[in-house]
Order: structure tokens, then C-alpha cells, then sequence
């Protein structure tokens, strides 16, 4: 049986706040947790219904109804963990980096991280507006990628006028990514999912692109944030 601190405790890790002052986050799903315990990030407990030889000194069997009264999900997927947040590493200003200005959508994060992994960049630069990487539906959205991704939290103005690298934002009226002359340093942005790029950052930056619309009607307003950053860092790589 867990104790209700431990009810306590794991439940209220759902809100950022917490999740700071402990310093731990939530990882739910078998196969992401196994790819979380392949890093070198350090687990702090993990529970489970039913012993699935995972490598993990402090591995407690708990029941379904334990389960569920953790569990962040609708359909608990028979393992939760606790890892430690690890700590921010240095940025390395070699390649290409992301940076998110005000990305509000878990889900949206957690697939750019993903992306990142996929298209082998390094870095990940986050507006301290963009949605908190240790949410758990951040989590469970970048299946283990988050390990592989440098993510850091910054004032992204002051970031951007700091970096010697052409900048490159996503905008509708941009110079079509296809057909743009592309370095292999720089920093792409990317914007809110319903304001797009903020005006203070928008005054940064000095490389605009964009994906043309090929349908007959041209009548999509915009793409998904996630979908774009899919499209722009395949052109990016392409190269």
C-alpha cells in the first residue's frame, strides 16, 4: 500500500511548482522509462503493477487501484517513475538550435523535442514563457527523446542578441525555405501556436522563412507549430 505522503507527494508533481521545489518529475509508460533509465539521469522511485525486469534498485509492486490513484492518465500504463531533474548543461553554440518563443501546448513541445533527437540537434532554447519540459504530458509526448535533447530556459531576447549566428524565424510573409540560401550555424525560431513570433523577438530577428502553401485555395491559415518545425528543420538538414 503507498502512504498518503507518497499519494502526496507523486500527485502534486502534475504542477510546475512542485516539480521545482522537490526537484522530481513524473515518467509513465514502460519503454519510456526504461529509455529515461538508460541515461544518466538518476531515478528517485519507481512503481509498478507487476515486475517488468527493469533495471532499477528500488522498484516497488504496487496494485492497479495504487496505480491509479497516481497515475496522471486516464488508462495508467502499468508503471509510474520518479526521476531527479537534472541539471542545465552548458549551451553549445555549434550547429543549428531551436529556440521556442511562448510554446503553450505540452504535446507540442514534447514532439519538437523529439524532433530535435530525430534531426540531431543539440540544442534546444526555450522563452521562459514555453510550457515547463518536465510536464508529464511533455514527457510522455517525447518518448525518452528529452534524454538526448540540451534543453534550457532563458529570456529569449537577451538570448538572441547575445548569439553571433544568423537568426531565422518562421513567418507567413518569409522568403520560401525552399528556395532560401540556409547556413548550418544558426538559430531557428519558432512561434506561438496562435500569435506566432512576439514583436520583441521578431525585432531580432534577421533571417525570415517561410513553407509555402501549395493547395488551390491557399485557405489554411497556418500550420501547426510542431508540423512546421517537422518541415523547416528537414530543409535545414537537407542541405
Amino acid at each position: 500500500m503507498l502512504s498518503k505522503s507518497q499519494i502526496k507527494l507523486i500527485t502534486s508533481l502534475k504542477q510546475k511548482k512542485f516539480r521545482l521545489q522537490h526537484g522530481l518529475f513524473v515518467v509513465e509508460g514502460v519503454k519510456t522509462i526504461k529509455e529515461l533509465l538508460l541515461s544518466k539521469w538518476e531515478l528517485h522511485a519507481l512503481y509498478t503493477t507487476e515486475s517488468f525486469n527493469i533495471d532499477a534498485k528500488d522498484e516497488v509492486i504496487i496494485s492497479e487501484l495504487d496505480l491509479k490513484r497516481i497515475s496522471f492518465l486516464t488508462t495508467p500504463n502499468k508503471a509510474l517513475a520518479i526521476f531527479k531533474v537534472p541539471k542545465e548543461k552548458y549551451i553549445d553554440y555549434n550547429g543549428l538550435i531551436v529556440a521556442l518563443d511562448a510554446v503553450r501546448d505540452p504535446g507540442n513541445l514534447g514532439t519538437i523535442i523529439r524532433l530535435c533527437d530525430w534531426f540531431g540537434i543539440k540544442n534546444l532554447i526555450c522563452s521562459k514563457e514555453t510550457v515547463d519540459c518536465f510536464n508529464p504530458k511533455v514527457i510522455q509526448a517525447t518518448m525518452g527523446s528529452i534524454t538526448r535533447v540540451n534543453i534550457s530556459y532563458v529570456d529569449l531576447v537577451t538570448f538572441l542578441k547575445d548569439v553571433r549566428v544568423p537568426v531565422y524565424g518562421a513567418f507567413m510573409e518569409g522568403e520560401k525555405v525552399y528556395t532560401k540560401e540556409l547556413k548550418q550555424e544558426g538559430v531557428l525560431v519558432m512561434g506561438n501556436e496562435a500569435n506566432g513570433v512576439s514583436k520583441e523577438v521578431e525585432a531580432i530577428i534577421n533571417e525570415k522563412v517561410s513553407i509555402p502553401r501549395f493547395g488551390v485555395l491557399q485557405a489554411t491559415e497556418s500550420l501547426n507549430v510542431a508540423t512546421a518545425t517537422a518541415i523547416l528543420l528537414s530543409e535545414f538538414k537537407r542541405r
